[in-house]
C-alpha cells in the first residue's frame, strides 16, 4: 500500500500523509518536478488534473485545474516558497475561480513536502497546514484527504512506467 498513515491534528491544524515508494528519493521527485507527470497523478482518479502553469523555481507559481467525471473543473493554484532538490519542498495552495483568481474566502493551505530514503525506497510526507479550524474541517469534508490518498495511490504506476522505459 502506497499511503502508510494520514493523520488530522485538530490543534495544530495540520493533516499528514504519509506514503512510501519502491523508487529512489531522485525518482520521486520528478513527479513534482515534471508538469506532465504531476498531472498524472494530482488529484483523485476521477479528477485528472491539467497543470496550465509551473514554474518550480522559489518564489514561481503553479495553476491548474481538474475535471471532474462529468466535465466540471475546479482550479487551484501554488506559490513555491521553498525547493530544496531532491529533498523538500514548501508552498502555498488554494482554490482558483474559472478565471484563474485566487478565491481569497477558500484562504490558503501551507504545504510541505518532504522526501526521505529508506534503503532503495523512499519515504514522502505530505504536511498541510491550515488557516483555522474552520478552514480545515470544510476542505477535510469536501474530501482532501480521501482525494490526496487516491491521488498519491497513482503514483506507483507512473513511476513503474519510467523505471521500464
Amino acid at each position: 500500500m502506497t499511503v502508510i498513515s494520514s493523520v488530522k491534528n485538530i490543534e495544530a491544524l495540520s493533516l499528514s500523509i504519509v506514503a512510501e515508494f519502491d523508487a529512489g528519493v531522485e525518482r520521486v521527485w520528478q513527479i513534482w518536478e515534471d508538469p506532465r507527470q504531476l498531472e498524472r497523478w494530482w488529484g483523485p482518479p476521477t479528477w485528472p488534473a491539467t497543470f496550465e502553469k509551473h514554474d518550480f523555481v522559489p518564489g514561481g507559481e503553479a495553476s491548474y485545474y481538474m475535471t471532474g467525471p462529468d466535465g466540471e473543473k475546479a482550479r487551484g493554484w501554488w506559490r513555491f516558497v521553498i525547493i530544496d532538490a531532491p529533498h523538500s519542498l514548501s508552498f502555498d495552495d488554494g482554490f482558483s475561480d474559472d478565471s484563474g483568481e485566487p478565491v481569497a474566502e477558500m484562504g490558503s493551505i501551507h504545504g510541505v513536502v518532504t522526501l526521505e530514503p529508506i534503503g532503495d525506497r523512499t519515504r514522502m510526507t505530505v504536511l498541510s497546514t491550515f488557516e483555522t479550524e474552520d478552514q480545515m474541517e470544510k476542505i477535510v469534508a469536501m474530501g482532501m484527504e480521501e482525494g490526496m490518498k487516491g491521488a498519491l495511490g497513482q503514483v506507483d504506476a507512473i513511476l513503474a512506467e519510467h523505471a521500464n522505459a
